[in-house]
């Protein structure tokens, strides 16, 4: 990994949160009224004293461009801390107004925020909803045309259409066709600094609203044992709290006494006669954590083998990892070993262990970074590894280029550039990656101003702990594509011919994740399932929504739905 700066030159303001104690009465804009509404209010996350809560508001009249919410509480809870909304509060009465970036709501469009608060006694969910003065009960008498078109949104101005029995599908699934499992998405606990709090890894790995759904968590192994406590407790959340959650651990460096420099950092190599101690190393940290109730599922033999920077890293070949993982490997218990986690999956430093069938017996994954890789003409299956039937992990990437001017550039998840380069290369690339028939994608860390959830860091804009745009587009596959499902075929037509698509089986489900890259909307899409569907769920993630929950028509074996321009969505059938 290249350790970047976290230093930038832009001046960014806060302006994604702002909270405050207020008893002026709510001013509702003229020419703001709602013709009907509808909100889902959800507690993410409860311990004790607090909460954290993600409210969504689908408008069902006519487009507004300012919207305020309005709810009170019956047992004296407070909001602490919210982003996506200006939140105040005068005693049960909380009002919740837009920003500047989410104030438009098309008919039919949602917009969402979230929020932490307080509790005593209970915490019951308020039972009424107004905005813009109008009681939100799910149903509308439209008042007035729109005086003019609503501005793109992955969310529909109508309905989708109900498909006709039979009819020709633009997205056909054939689960008869099959390729990788899916062992999961992830990201990287802090490798050098603190540990994700409760809540934090709560969100991170989490099923439930305004919850990203991660499945890996990648953890360093530190060549000190004294330091392998800090993580403990973040490790442990994420396996009782998550589902099927891995763990991940990747060494730096050995020891420095056992290094040809006699550092830990630099690269140096790790010198043949301290082969069995560094394979005892992994093993004690794999026991330890084992004591600790936290399964470390993977071990990596080294974190970029080929990259030798001024922290911590060690040198190998690819010869040299074959014969560390051909007689040292078996030490290593109750756990998988990974080879090699290149820089840019460079097979010179597999490959050897692969043609090695006393070495192969000893890895259960393959594994490399996305640093170069699709320049190299890599971001492609492995033949090899599949040949030999070892999974492969792509494990980390880093990628935040979209610094340019501009205020609270990643704390505003409207942001046009931001969401440009989640969409055309981190989204993208984990697309790819699926169609490489890869079975994980692992992000750098998880907690950082450009990742999943933000750090706080006042200068970028970001929260700690709340959910950022690009979590929850990464949680479009990292929440609905669970580890053990299968991706199968799919065939398009013309007309979704714009649509990046994978598709997966698992748990009675049908699940498929879509890429509109395009700047054009492809409505009225027809999925054809191999089977009736019993249930549809729909959720989107764009500049303008985040997870938003979409209509979908459902007949027989076919859904419609509308796709977003510069989008990704996530369609999850039960069948």
């Amino acid at each position: 990994m290249r350790r970047l700066s976290a230093s930038r030159t832009a001046v960014v303001t806060a302006g994604t949160v702002l909270l405050a104690s207020a008893a002026a009465a709510v001013a509702v804009p003229a020419g703001a009224a709602a013709a009907g509404c509808s909100v889902t209010y959800a507690v993410s996350s409860q311990w004790q004293g607090g909460f954290g809560a993600n409210v969504t508001v689908t408008n069902l009249g006519d487009p507004v461009s300012s919207w305020t919410l309005t709810w009170s509480y019956g047992a004296g809870q407070t909001v602490t801390q919210a982003w996506n909304a200006t939140v105040t509060q005068n005693g049960a009465a909380v009002t919740a107004r837009n920003v500047a970036y989410n104030g438009t709501i098309p008919t039919n469009g949602t917009t969402s925020f979230g929020f932490n608060g307080a509790w005593t006694s209970s915490n019951p969910t308020p039972t009424t909803f107004t905005l813009n003065g109008v009681t939100c009960t799910g149903t509308t008498t439209p008042t007035s045309s729109p005086t003019s078109s609503p501005p793109p949104s992955p969310t529909p101005t109508s309905s989708p259409s109900t498909p006709p029995p039979g009819g020709p599908a633009d997205i056909t699934v054939n689960t008869g066709t099959t390729y990788q499992r899916v062992d999961g998405f992830g990201a990287a606990v802090s490798i050098w600094g603190g540990a994700w709090s409760t809540a934090e890894t709560q969100t991170l790995v989490g099923l439930g609203p305004n919850q990203l759904g991660l499945s890996i968590v990648r953890t360093g192994l530190s060549p000190v044992s004294s330091e392998w406590a800090t993580q403990v407790s973040a490790l442990k959340t994420a396996k009782s709290y998550g589902s099927n959650v891995k763990i991940m651990a990747s060494p730096w460096t050995a020891p420095a006494a056992w290094k040809t420099n006699n550092s830990r950092i630099n690269g140096g190599k790790l010198r043949p006669e301290y082969y069995d101690d560094y394979a005892n190393h992994l093993n004690s940290y794999v026991q330890y954590m084992r004591n600790q109730g936290v399964t470390i599922d993977v071990t990596s033999v080294q974190n970029e083998p080929d990259w030798h920077p001024d922290y911590d890293s060690m040198d190998w070949s690819g010869t040299e990892l074959q014969t560390f993982v051909r007689e040292q490997g078996a030490k290593v218990q109750n756990t998988k070993l990974m080879v090699a986690e290149a820089v840019n999956l460079n097979y010179g430093y597999t490959d050897p262990t692969l043609n090695d069938a006393a070495a192969r017996t000893n890895i259960g994954y393959i594994g490399g970074h996305l640093y170069g890789t699709e320049a190299a003409g890599r971001l492609k299956p492995y033949p090899l590894a599949q040949q030999y039937q070892k999974p492969v992990w792509m494990t980390e990437w880093n990628l935040h280029d979209a610094d340019g001017g501009g205020s609270n550039i990643w704390g505003n998840p409207a942001n046009a550039t931001v969401w440009n380069e989640t969409l055309d290369d981190i989204m993208r690339t984990v697309h790819r990656s699926m169609e490489s028939n890869w079975s994980a994608y692992v992000w750098w860390y998880g907690k950082r101003y450009y990742s999943f959830i933000g750090d706080g860091e006042s200068a970028y804009g970001t929260v700690a702990g709340a959910p950022l745009k690009r979590g929850y587009a990464f949680a479009q596959y990292a929440k609905y594509v669970r580890p053990g499902y299968q991706r199968v075929g799919l065939t398009k037509s013309s007309k979704a011919s714009p649509l990046e698509v994978t598709a997966y089986s698992g748990d009675g489900k049908v699940t498929l994740v879509i890429l509109n890259r395009s700047t054009s909307p492809v409505n009225n899409a027809i999925v054809q399932a191999p089977q009736n569907v019993t249930r549809a769920e729909y959720v989107a993630t764009s500049q303008t929504a985040s997870a938003a929950s979409q209509p979908v028509g459902v007949n027989g074996n076919q859904v419609t739905v509308n796709v977003g321009a510069r989008s990704i969505s996530t369609v999850v059938l039960t069948l």
